[in-house]
């Protein structure tokens, strides 16, 4: 599908101050990351699946068509790291799969019976209720 070594080649990560309240440490410490990967510019994917990931990660990208995540679930810059690179492989492994074409099929005559026939006996059903008419 694509090589992920040379794509994690391409990444670039910046460490950020994690935002919210915290302790005495939270303002030394930048744990938060900020991985920035640009798209049009890799040569990991060929134009095809560049093309397909424009297309499914358009709300994701910026105009320059670079692609950013933000992780800070962790107080682990590592861990941080490693989190947002799982979520890139995910986001671009489920942006590249191609969705199979439906192939509509027939309905069988045996099916239309099936639902007419029940379609009547729930009218006659339904009928049987009423009060009957008294000329």
């Amino acid at each position: 599908m694509f090589n992920e070594d040379a794509l994690l080649q391409e990444l670039r990560f910046k460490a950020i101050r994690s935002s919210g309240s915290g302790g005495q440490h939270v303002n030394k410490v930048s744990s938060k990351i900020e991985l920035t990967f640009n798209l049009s510019e890799s040569h990991v994917f060929n134009e095809e699946q560049k093309e397909r990931l424009q297309n499914k990660l358009q709300h994701r990208l910026t105009k320059d068509g670079v692609l950013i995540l933000q992780c800070d679930e962790s107080r682990s810059q590592h861990k941080n790291k490693a989190l947002a690179i799982k979520r890139l492989l995910a986001l671009i492994r489920a942006s590249l799969i191609i969705p199979k074409r439906r192939v509509p099929t027939k309905i069988p005559k045996s099916v239309i019976r099936k639902r007419l026939k029940n379609k009547r006996n729930l009218s006659d059903k339904k009928a049987n209720r009423r009060k009957p008419k008294v000329d």
